[in-house]
Order: C-alpha cells, then sequence, then structure tokens
C-alpha cells in the first residue's frame, strides 16, 4: 500500500500534468471539459485509496463517502475546493471521543497531507436529512451528491428519502432570493470591469442555478432533458451548452494561469490569460479586450436564456401560467400578463417582422408593463435570423425606430431591453461591433455598448422634471430645447466607432450621418446630429485644459459651435457623456469649468465682443461690493490690487478678488508665507491661498504638503506681483476625507505654512501604490512642450498614469531648472491625467535645455518599474 508521500507526489504529478496538457492545447471547449472530469477522476482515485486506509484504521463499518457540491457533478477545475460528505449510519457517534472520531478526523487530515483541498461534513443519515430541511445551502450540495466509496446502500437510502422530503416551491422561492442577493452583490450587470465568472450575473453559477431548480422539480438535469419536457427548444438548449462551454473554458484557463482558486477576471490576469487562447493585441484592441468581449456576449447570452427558462421553470413548479391575461387596447398581437408583455402567438415574427421593434414601443408606451414574458422573450431570441439587411432598411422598421426616439414617455429603459435581447445591436449594425467591448484606457468603467446607453440616460434625465434637482442648469436649458431626439441620436453614435482604429469622432460622424440620411431627417438636423458626434470631446477639452481667461481662446471655441442652438447641445451632451463613463470622473470642479465655458461663449456668441478692460472693471466692482459686505473700508483691495498684472483679474472672479483682497490687505509686504483656506465655493473641496516671497520651488513645496497630506490638486492658478510675491490659488480635495473639509481648514493653514518655511532640498515624492488597472494596463506617457499661439509662454502637456505624488514630482523638475508657473489645468480622467501648465523661464529658451527638461518630465511621470 502507498505511504501518504508517495500518494501526495502521484497526486501532486497526475494533476500538474493534466493542467500542463491543457495549456499546452488548443483552447477548445471540449477540452476543458475533459479537463474537468480527469481531474475528477483523478481526485476520486485518490480518496478511494485513502478511504480504504480509513477502513482499516477504524471507520465504521456502513460508512459512506460521497462526492457533493460541484464535486458531485463529476467536474472540479483546477484549484476548487473539493466537498465531500462523511455519511454515517444512524446511531453511530461522530463526534464523541472514539475509534470512530479518530479514524473520520485521520481520514480527513490524510486529504489534507496528500495536498487535496477538502471541504468536509461529516453527518448521520438523520442529520443529513434533518439539516438539509432547513439549509438550503445544504439542499443545493446534496442535490448533485454522488457516491465515491463505503456502503452504497447508505446512500441510495439517503438520496431517496431527500427527494421525498423536497418542496419544488419553496426550493425555488429561496434559490430565486439567494440569487437576487448574488447579483445585487456584484452590482447586478454581467460587465463589471473584473467580473466574477462563478459568481456574477449571466456566469456560471447562474447556470447552475436552473439545473438545480430543474432537478430539485423532478424536470430534468441535463438542457437536453429541459429541452425534451418542453421547458426550452432545442435551438436554446445548444446555445446554453455553447455559451456553458464558453464561460467553462475561460474559468479553467483562469485557475489554470492564476495557479491558484481565482474565479475573477481581475485585470493582472486579463492578458495572460488572452495570451493562452492566442489572442494577440493590435494597434485597435488590446488582446486583454478581444478576451474580455468574448467573456462578455457569452454572459449576456447566458442571462437571456437565464430569463426565458427561469421564467418557464416558474410557471411549471408554481403554476403561475394561470396569471390573469388582460387584451392591450389597440395591439390585438400582444398581451399583457401580470404586467409582463407577452405575445398572443409564437410565430408573430415569423408572420410580421414589424412587430420586433414594435414590441419595444409597446412597452415604451402601456403604463404598468414592467418586462417581457418568457413567451416574448423566447420569441425574441428565436426571431434573430429574421432581422437582416433587409429588415433593417425595411421603412417601416424605419418609422418605428423614429417613433420610439421621440417617445416622450422615455427611452432608456426600453434601449437597454433591447440590448440585453440583442435587437439595438441588429437593427443598428454598428452598434452591435461595440457590445461587450471594453475599454482599458483607465478611464471608462463600462463597455462601450454600456457607456452609451449610460449617456443616452443622463440625457434623458435632463428632461425629466423629476430629476430637475441633479442639474438644475442643464434641466433648465434642456426644458428650452424642442427636439431631444437630436440629442439621443448623438449619444447613441458619440462612441459607436470606437475599437476600430483612427479617430472615433470622425468614423461616428460618418455613421451617424448615414443614419440620419436613412430615416429621412432634414439636413439642419442631420447636420446637428453629426456635430455633436464629431465634437464631442471638444467642450471638454476646451474647459479642462486651456486658459478661459484668454479672449482668442474663447472666440475660437464660439467660432466652431457656431450659435446658441449648437453651444446648448453641445453643452449637454458634454455633461451627460463625462458622467457617463465612471462614477470617479465627474466632480463639481469639471461641472464649474464646463459651465463657465458655456456662459462666456453663450455671451461671445451674443455678439458681445470680448472687452477684456471692461470685464475686469465689472469684476473689480463685483468684489469692492463683496467687500462692503464683510464691512471692509473702502480702498481695503489697493495695496494688493496696485501689485498685479491684468492676467490676475482676468483669472479670477469678483468673488475671489474679494476673497483676497480680506485675507491680504494687512500682509502685503509680509516677510513669511501667508495661508488662508475656505470651504470651496463649488461645494466640493478646499480653496487654498498662498502668498508668499517667490522662489524657484515654491509650487513644488506647496504640492509636496498637499501630495504629503492626501490632497488632489483640481485646478492651480500661479501668479507673480510686481514686487516679487507669489499668488496662487488652489482647488483641493481629499477624497478620502474622513472628517468635513471645513474642519480642514485650520490644519491646513497652519500645516501648509509650516511646510513653506522649511529649509533644505525638495524631499522626495511618495511612492503609493499604483492601483492594479494602472499596473495591468499601463498608459503610455506623452508629453508635449511648445510655445502658446502668442510665442510668449510655453504650453506643456502632459498625459500619463494617475498615481500618488505625481504633480509633485512634476513640480520638482521644473523647480530644478528655475521655471516659472503661470498657469496649471489638472485633468483627472479616472485613473489617467492629463495636465496643461503654462510656463515661462531662460531655460525653455534653448534647444539643449528643453530637451533636458522634456526627458526629466517623461522620467518623473513613467510608472516606477
Amino acid at each position: 500500500m502507498a505511504t501518504l508521500a508517495e500518494l501526495r507526489q502521484q497526486f501532486k504529478a497526475g494533476k500538474q500534468t493534466l493542467i500542463d496538457d491543457f495549456l499546452a492545447a488548443r483552447p477548445t471547449q471540449a477540452g476543458a471539459l475533459t479537463l474537468l472530469r480527469r481531474l475528477a477522476r483523478h481526485v476520486d482515485d485518490t480518496l478511494r485509496g485513502l478511504w480504504v486506509q480509513a477502513e482499516q484504521n477504524g471507520m465504521p463499518a456502513g460508512a459512506c463517502l460521497a462526492a457533493v457540491g460541484g464535486y458531485g457533478r463529476g467536474e472540479l477545475y483546477p484549484h476548487s475546493d473539493v466537498d465531500v460528505l462523511v455519511l454515517l449510519p444512524d446511531g453511530v457517534e461522530a463526534h464523541v471521543p472514539g475509534a470512530v472520531k479518530t479514524a473520520i478526523e485521520g481520514f480527513i487530515t490524510s486529504c489534507w497531507d496528500v495536498g487535496l483541498e477538502i471541504g468536509s461534513s461529516v453527518r448521520t443519515l438523520g442529520e443529513c436529512l434533518s439539516e438539509s430541511q432547513g439549509d438550503v445551502t445544504v439542499q443545493t450540495a446534496l442535490l448533485e451528491a454522488r457516491p465515491l466509496a463505503g456502503d452504497a446502500k447508505l446512500f441510495k437510502l439517503m438520496a431517496r428519502r431527500f427527494m421525498q422530503a423536497m418542496d419544488a416551491k419553496a426550493f425555488f422561492r429561496a434559490k430565486t432570493l439567494e440569487m437576487l442577493q448574488r447579483h445585487t452583490k456584484f452590482d447586478d450587470t454581467p460587465y463589471a470591469l473584473e467580473p466574477n465568472c462563478k459568481e456574477s450575473p449571466g456566469g456560471l453559477r447562474d447556470l447552475q442555478m436552473l439545473i438545480w431548480i430543474a432537478r430539485a422539480a423532478g424536470l430534468g438535469k441535463t438542457w437536453k432533458a429541459l429541452s425534451a419536457r418542453g421547458l426550452i427548444t432545442p435551438f436554446e438548449s445548444r446555445q446554453l451548452q455553447r455559451n456553458e462551454g464558453q464561460l467553462r473554458l475561460i474559468r479553467a484557463r483562469l485557475h489554470a494561469i492564476a495557479g491558484r482558486r481565482e474565479d475573477r477576471l481581475v485585470f493582472d490576469l486579463q492578458t495572460a490569460v488572452a495570451q493562452s487562447f492566442g489572442f494577440k493585441s493590435t494597434v485597435a484592441q488590446r488582446a486583454s479586450e478581444v478576451l474580455m468581449r468574448r467573456y462578455y456576449w457569452a454572459a449576456k447570452a447566458v442571462t437571456q436564456l437565464h430569463q426565458i427558462l427561469l421564467l418557464n421553470l416558474e410557471e411549471q413548479i408554481n403554476g403561475s401560467q394561470q396569471n390573469l391575461l388582460r387584451e392591450i387596447e389597440g395591439q390585438p398581437d400582444f398581451l399583457d400578463r401580470g404586467r409582463m408583455l407577452e405575445v398572443a402567438s409564437d410565430d408573430l415574427y415569423q408572420r410580421d417582422p414589424h412587430a420586433i421593434l414594435r414590441t419595444f414601443l409597446i412597452y415604451q408606451q402601456t403604463p404598468g408593463i414592467k418586462g417581457f414574458s418568457a413567451r416574448t422573450l423566447r420569441a425574441l431570441y428565436n426571431a434573430r435570423g429574421l432581422m437582416d439587411t433587409a429588415w433593417r432598411r425595411d421603412p417601416v422598421n424605419r418609422a418605428t425606430f423614429m417613433t420610439m426616439l421621440r417617445a416622450p414617455e422615455g427611452q432608456t429603459h426600453a434601449f437597454r431591453l433591447m440590448n440585453q435581447t440583442s435587437v439595438l445591436g441588429r437593427y443598428l449594425w454598428v452598434f452591435r461591433a461595440i457590445v461587450g467591448q471594453m475599454q482599458h484606457d483607465l478611464f471608462h468603467v463600462y463597455t462601450v455598448d454600456q457607456h452609451i446607453l449610460m449617456v443616452l440616460r443622463n440625457v434623458r434625465r435632463f428632461f425629466v422634471p423629476e430629476h430637475a434637482h441633479e442639474y438644475p442648469f442643464c434641466s433648465q436649458l434642456a426644458s428650452q430645447w424642442a427636439q431631444p431626439e437630436l440629442l439621443y441620436i448623438a449619444a447613441l453614435f458619440h462612441d459607436v466607432a470606437k475599437g476600430r482604429g483612427g479617430d472615433h469622432s470622425e468614423l461616428g460622424a460618418t455613421e451617424v450621418r448615414r443614419f440620419c440620411r436613412q430615416h429621412g431627417m432634414n439636413a439642419a438636423d442631420t447636420a446637428m446630429c453629426v456635430f455633436l458626434v464629431e465634437h464631442h470631446l471638444t467642450m471638454s477639452r476646451v474647459a479642462q485644459k486651456e486658459d478661459l481667461s484668454d479672449p482668442d481662446v474663447i472666440a475660437a471655441f464660439a467660432a466652431k459651435v457656431g450659435d446658441v442652438r449648437h453651444l446648448t447641445a453641445l453643452y449637454l451632451l458634454t455633461v451627460a457623456d463625462i458622467r457617463g463613463t465612471s462614477p470617479k470622473v465627474w466632480n463639481a470642479w469639471k461641472g464649474k469649468l464646463l459651465e463657465d465655458l458655456y456662459r462666456i461663449t453663450l455671451r461671445a456668441l451674443g455678439g458681445a465682443k470680448i472687452n477684456v478692460d471692461a470685464e475686469i472693471e465689472a469684476r473689480k466692482q463685483e468684489a469692492r461690493q463683496d467687500l462692503a459686505l464683510h464691512s471692509q473700508l473702502p480702498g481695503t483691495e489697493e495695496p494688493l490690487w496696485k501689485k498685479l498684472a491684468l492676467s490676475y483679474f482676468a483669472r479670477h472672479d469678483g468673488a475671489e478678488l474679494a476673497w483676497h483682497a480680506r485675507s491680504l490687505w494687512r500682509h502685503v509686504e509680509s516677510p513669511v508665507p501667508v495661508v488662508r483656506a475656505r470651504p470651496s465655493p463649488i461645494g466640493e473641496g478646499l480653496q487654498v491661498l498662498v502668498y508668499a516671497p517667490d522662489q524657484p520651488d515654491l509650487f513644488a513645496r506647496i504640492c509636496g504638503y498637499f501630495d504629503g497630506a492626501g490632497f488632489s490638486i483640481l485646478d492651480a492658478k500661479v501668479h507673480t506681483t510686481r514686487d516679487g510675491y507669489a499668488l496662487d490659488t488652489f482647488q483641493v480635495i481629499r477624497p478620502e476625507a474622513d472628517v468635513h473639509h471645513r474642519d480642514l481648514v485650520p490644519l491646513v493653514e497652519q500645516k501648509l505654512s509650516i511646510a513653506l518655511q522649511a529649509d533644505g532640498p525638495l524631499p522626495e515624492p511618495r511612492r503609493g501604490r499604483l492601483s492594479r488597472r494602472v499596473k495591468s494596463f499601463p498608459y503610455s506617457p506623452r508629453i508635449s512642450l511648445r510655445p502658446d499661439e502668442r510665442a510668449t509662454a510655453w504650453l506643456l502637456t502632459i498625459s500619463t498614469s494617475d498615481r500618488a505624488g505625481l504633480l509633485y514630482a512634476i513640480a520638482r523638475v521644473l523647480a530644478r531648472h528655475g521655471i516659472n508657473l503661470q498657469l496649471a489645468k489638472i485633468s483627472t480622467l479616472g485613473e489617467r491625467v492629463e495636465d496643461t501648465f503654462l510656463l515661462d523661464g531662460p531655460a525653455l529658451q534653448q534647444n539643449k535645455a528643453q530637451l533636458q527638461i522634456e526627458s526629466e518630465l517623461l522620467d518623473a511621470v513613467s510608472l516606477p518599474a
């Protein structure tokens, strides 16, 4: 008989051989299933050998060893737990010290000793049956139990009594509630950035749940059996099998590549798993994006089929097919079955393909309908072959689609349901190409199709009075806009050309022009849609990267938008787009920049030539009124204002000018730094004022303090007085602040003052931990240093992955070369930054020094090795 050490070596070597052969072979669904079954058999053989030894060491006669859970199915992933049940006859005391307890403990210990990651339970027959009645987890595990060794009669008795006691209705209810809880845990979407291919919606657990429910109700154990019972069609059975095989293959390779139990497609592993499939990165797409698209398509199909079969199982088990059917007025082809829309006949779409889009229009327009019945979902799923080129070009379908876009009842839910049922991608063929397409650009956190539908939803909410409190200015503008469908079309097409390579804005403009022409839109409406898609990134770029106090910047932007109507539409789409990329990207500061750009451009479009002198005088007057309201004496502002150039007044509004004057009128000659802070007027973070004798490394020291204190800088306006003082204003936020920002004011004022008076060299930037996403999908840094349009200053733009200490690292390089900073526009896009700086300094006039600065900046912003 083999020793434990020999068994361990045999088990480990055999398992590794199976995994190595699997990874070396071409990835196929059949290969994955073969691996899972061979691994299960390999574990079976090992456990049987250990059980024989246990029987010789006091295991009671009549005991049985059974495989339960996933292992009970006879399938085992490379690093999954091995769940077993030691089943004992009634009357055997497993927990009382003695030979039986010692034998069981010895058996379980030996399992671990040979390298089995075992999950074990020890129960008598009575305990097994009683515990399964009160615990759905135990019930689920026993549903797939199979005997491995020991007394087979005891196992058969347990299995028979277990099924006799099974309450299919109670089990269905418990598993449905468990599914809802699990889906909520995983954000109720199959499109997560790092989906769990076992537990996420659309994952393997959703498929296993259906089989468990069917087994509990005695309806079948396989997809073919369910098809034979009429619960699914043969076609649906094949689709379930195919998509289950796809998910099984991905999970098996994920385990094998990770070398551990890992069911999440985490960033760290996506590229390696993709490469194991033979996917290669191209200019347009990373290998990981190809893998994730394949996963999302499978998960989407599982979600559709799961919904159909679950509704059918519910009807079969609970008898809910008796739900009251109600006719829908004026729609003889459709019925209301318990608030679910149902086709009146299974062959409706074959007889009348126009009814496919009409289904969604009725869903849109009929109050009280909350979804589709299983019959409708099945009919749509089986009608996919009908949605061909001729169907897309049909004038009736095109008219229906435009009616949907114009429907006052709303588009969000209807279009999401169209995407879930694959109808949207089959009607808009160009949309189909971006379904399930992940963007590993450190900016978007949704697949392209989900992002587009999120933007559509955001635009729609601007037109709904109940949501006016969210973005009042946007809602105010939307209330005056007569054709919301133009914005909806722009939302649908703005990113539809992602992943092709080339400029997706230009390619998207071509696609939306074609759509408008095909759908009979007039020239003016077509031009508006084309403009919005082509320029959907323009407004955010200008607002976040350019100097809005520069009349030339505003004049150029005004010329591009042309009129107030185009400006308003672009503003609404831009706000909706930024908000639809990631919950982290939008903030109040971005909102203020966009609104400021809108209002300034609005004045320019109104024919008012931007008169800088008049604008500055108006701001000064506003500041003087503010000072009077704060009981300041007339002339309080003069000591400070007479030291500053026009650019200072152009970059600050009246309220900021007044705050600066109130804070500094007694300190204009201060030899030590003056720091003042207040809760930001934009309602988020702090506004910090620094006034100090200028020195080359001042900006770097300020950045160093904010970096060390955990603040992110959103904006910096830097000025130098005529007598050599720096006056800098910062918008900062501490995202993880555990106290209100108001409470941080005294701390910032005290600590920053101390930091600015410190002597010695600048400390090294702190090296915070990089996010896994940044490490897995690094963004190659790009630096551009060129003269501005007037050739009076230099424009530095930096795009790179975000990380702690980044701005401070940049500031240190600039300080080292004696470069003065006039303006900093900090733009954080998820985990990517695109910062713009306006600079001057003698070093920038020399080509050699310029190259040195660019080289050092690249080193500073590159990710650590």
